[in-house]
């Protein structure tokens, strides 16, 4: 059963209420990190990034574990208070876990695409969803917390989308996200339209009220970051309130 950590769930409220900053900061590892360097080349985003208001920081963008000094962004930012959210699309992730610590405040954030093909005709070159898997297992062995972020388009197959749903349940991981895959200039538009239907049908089976919620909180960042404004109507500032309902949080961090 998804469990949203109860420290999260009051920091992302007392940002909204305090109106102090916005719950996520979207940081982009490629403007942070060099390739070929062990550690972060900008010292000054670091320092902008870990005296940020913002509860939560989602390290997303060119893949993060391309680059050598990951880790150590990683750990410098959960250090100062913040919890990560480190996205990636899994396949380097079963190599590189020894180098990252499994602290409450990091969610691994694995990309599992429900149009992505699932298993490779030769065993010596599994694809990216089978290596993503194997990143997934890795990392729950090791003691860290995973949450799988899932895109929906509007070629999205619905069944399939609806079996990578039960397939992220079936593993126990600890958090669900589900976004459109892209954004849409013109939300009127047929594609625009039936991508958020399809998102929005499948967000009622995350199964979490504030899993839901969180993935319509970040949904903004994550289109915007693909070189767009956030879609009409949303914004990283609201979260809604369950009526009535309680927090879920076993997992305090």
């Amino acid at each position: 059963m998804l469990r949203f950590p109860l420290r999260l769930t009051a920091e992302i409220l007392f940002a909204r209420f305090a109106r102090r900053a916005s719950p996520i900061q979207f940081v982009d590892a490629a403007e942070i990190l060099h390739s070929d360097a062990g550690h972060p080349v900008s010292h000054e985003k670091i320092r902008e990034v870990i005296s940020s208001r913002s509860p939560v920081v989602w390290i997303g963008g060119s893949e993060p574990l391309h680059h050598p000094g990951a880790a150590h962004l990683v750990r410098a930012i959960t250090h100062s208070g913040h919890f990560v959210f480190l996205e990636t699309d899994g396949t380097l992730l079963r190599r590189r876990i020894h180098e990252f610590q499994p602290v409450p405040p990091l969610f691994l954030t694995v990309r599992l695409d429900a149009d992505a093909p699932r298993r490779s005709s030769d065993p010596l070159k599994p694809e990216a969803f089978e290596l993503a898997l194997e990143g997934i297992r890795a990392a729950q062995l090791s003691g860290f917390y995973v949450c799988v972020l899932t895109r929906i388009a509007a070629e999205t197959n619905l069944n399939v989308a609806f079996e990578l749903i039960r397939q992220a349940h079936s593993l126990d991981v600890d958090g669900l996200v589900i976004s459109p895959a892209r954004f849409e200039p013109d939300s009127a538009t047929p594609a625009a339209r039936i991508s958020h239907q399809k998102t929005a049908e499948l967000r009622g089976h995350i199964g979490s009220f504030w899993w839901t919620s969180f993935s319509k909180l970040v949904e903004p960042l994550l289109l915007g970051h693909a070189g767009a404004m956030p879609s009409a109507g949303l914004s990283s500032q609201h979260i809604e309130e369950p009526a009535g309902a309680d927090e879920e949080g076993v997992k305090v961090a």
